[in-house]
């Protein structure tokens, strides 16, 4: 499906503000998963196996795919933003370049991590994120996923969508997974963040 210029557009301009702005990120998110998005992980990693391959989107300072390969998986650590990979590259981590919007995904994987990522995805184009996601997944493979609560959407520099959890629920069902759990958290500045475990049928 032919994506949008406009929706290119708007996801480079996020992209590029990250490029300014992830010595910062990496600055003032914590180093660990927050017990939430940690439980999810877990359960994730125990899916994927010993061994098991997980595909980490926007993996950003790197600190989630850190706690997934002390689990005994092996992550593909990528992220649409260059600085973020060399950040993880000085501290010996490789990572690669893609963009969730406009790049193919690869798999199948034993698991696909997202957090905190999708709410860069615009709206009109979540359906097909998410089908893209669920297609490079094995069959029973997991899909962990956090997105900030609530109706609104930003534009300029940070282009951010969020979603109330039914409302997300019901594309990740769409999206032909099944929902096996979620947890709700307050983040930073108060704002709410749920986070969803899935899986590809069987």
């Amino acid at each position: 499906m032919k994506i949008p210029a406009e929706v290119l557009a708007q996801s480079r301009r996020t992209i590029e503000s990250y490029e300014d702005y992830a010595v910062h990120y990496d600055e003032i998110v914590g180093h660990v998963p927050h017990p939430n998005d940690r439980a999810a992980l877990e359960r994730a990693a125990a899916i994927a196996g010993a061994g098991g391959r997980i595909l980490e989107i926007g993996y950003g300072p790197g600190r989630d795919a850190d706690f997934l390969e002390a689990l005994g998986v092996e992550v593909r650590r990528t992220d649409a933003t260059r600085r973020f990979l060399e950040l993880q590259a000085a501290r010996g981590k490789a990572g690669e370049l893609l963009d969730v919007i406009t790049d193919e995904l690869g798999g199948p994987y034993d698991a696909v991590v997202a957090l905190a990522v999708l709410i860069h995805v615009p709206r009109d184009q979540i359906d097909q994120v998410l089908e893209k996601i669920a297609r490079s997944l094995r069959q029973g493979g997991a899909f962990v996923v956090s997105m900030r609560d609530g109706d609104g959407e930003t534009g300029g520099k940070y282009h951010t969508v969020d979603w109330r959890r039914d409302a997300f629920a019901a594309r990740i069902e769409a999206a032909g997974m099944e929902l096996l759990s979620h947890s709700f958290r307050i983040g930073r500045n108060e704002q709410g963040w749920n986070t969803f475990l899935a899986m590809r049928p069987s």
